[in-house]
């Protein structure tokens, strides 16, 4: 996840309640279900149609995240010899001939992100967090690599932007900008989807990991006991995400204007907390419902492990895996670590909550291979 692009209005960190528990196995996939991604690297590359590797500047505290820290390598995966991704994170320590941005060495990882965006579904990925054996320049305890971040997350994100003079207002003209969502002190908004599932490393600590909520400028940060999959061995991490259409009252014809096949509220009477940025869908004559997130739902090795359901986005977001290293995870003592990831599958559901084809954007480059910034 990117740390570096609103300070946020809900950051409260709260640690989850023991859940009921549910096995995956209970949860069929539904009817109708279609399986869009089956990545397992068979072939030994990176499809360019399906995945790219950015070269971007990643939250605070850090210099960012490179392709040549990307790589496909044979490991074995319960049992079996196959190709994984490998996404390396270079420590404090760190003196070898990659870079980052600024052109610094240390405190540089790799993500993966595909070109495609989902919404509501199952995503299932394997991965490895560290290693079970310790190596030369490892970390001291390499299944819990101190300093690092690692994760498995959607993200989808959209900048919008109005003249200053307009900031407190609706503007009919740019039917997304939003008042109630001012970014940077600005006449800004952020449309932000995001669902971790989940983050490991927070404060340099493995024994509870983050399933956290992103819902343009609303964030609910969760954390689940999961140290049972801190053991340098791969594991199976599902999430299911669900979205709805929920009823919202009292909307007429003139307090929205349509915008891209969605209906946007432009009026301060309609409460902000009934529809967070998200648009609505016109039933009828001055009848609206609301496209939301309900809930998300999230396992690991078939056993329930946590689950979300405020500020669950309903916008379609990129499948993004790996490893960075920002400053609230704390010093890495050490040259290099990684992260693996053996399979990803993605089954789309296509519930009526959707919202496709207003987040479409892949995540930018922003500095050059010798770490100079792109102006």
């Amino acid at each position: 996840m990117i740390r570096n692009l609103l300070p946020l209005l809900c950051i409260v960190t709260l640690t989850a309640v023991p859940l009921a528990a549910q096995d995956l196995a209970a949860v069929p996939i539904p009817a109708g279900a279609k399986l869009v991604l089956d990545e397992d690297w068979v072939a030994g590359t990176i499809d360019p149609k399906r995945w790219y590797v950015p070269r971007k500047k990643w939250g605070h505290g850090n210099h960012g995240v490179v392709p040549e820290n990307v790589n496909i390598v044979k490991d074995t995966v319960f049992g079996k010899e196959k190709n994984v991704i490998v996404c390396t994170a270079h420590g404090d320590q760190y003196d070898g001939p990659v870079v980052g941005m600024w052109g610094r060495r240390q405190r540089v990882g790799g993500v993966i992100v595909s070109k495609d965006f989902f919404a509501s579904g199952r995503y299932e990925v394997v991965m490895k967090l560290g290693a079970a054996k310790p190596h030369d320049g490892g970390p001291k305890d390499p299944m819990r690599p101190q300093g690092t971040v690692a994760a498995i997350w959607t993200f989808g994100y959209r900048f919008v932007q109005v003249d200053k003079k307009h900031q407190q207002e609706f503007v009919r003209d740019t039917p997304m900008y939003n008042p109630h969502m001012q970014a940077y002190g600005g006449p800004f908004n952020e449309y932000w989807s995001e669902l971790d599932f989940p983050e490991f490393g927070k404060a340099g600590l493995f024994k509870k990991a983050m399933y956290n909520t992103f819902l343009q400028n609303k964030h609910l940060p969760l954390e689940f006991d999961i140290e049972h999959a801190v053991d340098g061995q791969y594991h199976t991490y599902t999430t299911e995400w669900r979205t709805m259409l929920a009823p919202i009252k009292n909307v007429t014809d003139a307090q929205v204007v349509e915008h891209e096949g969605y209906w946007w509220v432009q009026d301060k009477a309609i409460p902000f907390h009934h529809y967070y940025g998200n648009p609505l869908k016109r039933i009828g004559k001055d009848e609206y419902q609301v496209y939301t997130g309900r809930i998300a739902t999230h396992w690991i090795d078939g056993k329930k492990v946590a689950e979300n359901r405020r500020f669950v986005p309903a916008m379609t977001a990129q499948l993004t895996m790996g490893v960075w290293l920002p400053d609230w995870a704390g010093p890495a003592p050490w040259k290099t670590s990684s992260v693996s990831f053996a399979s990803a599958k993605v089954w789309q559901y296509h519930d009526e909550g959707d919202v496709r084809g207003v987040i479409t954007q892949d995540i930018h480059n922003n500095f050059e291979k010798d770490g100079r910034e792109i102006k």
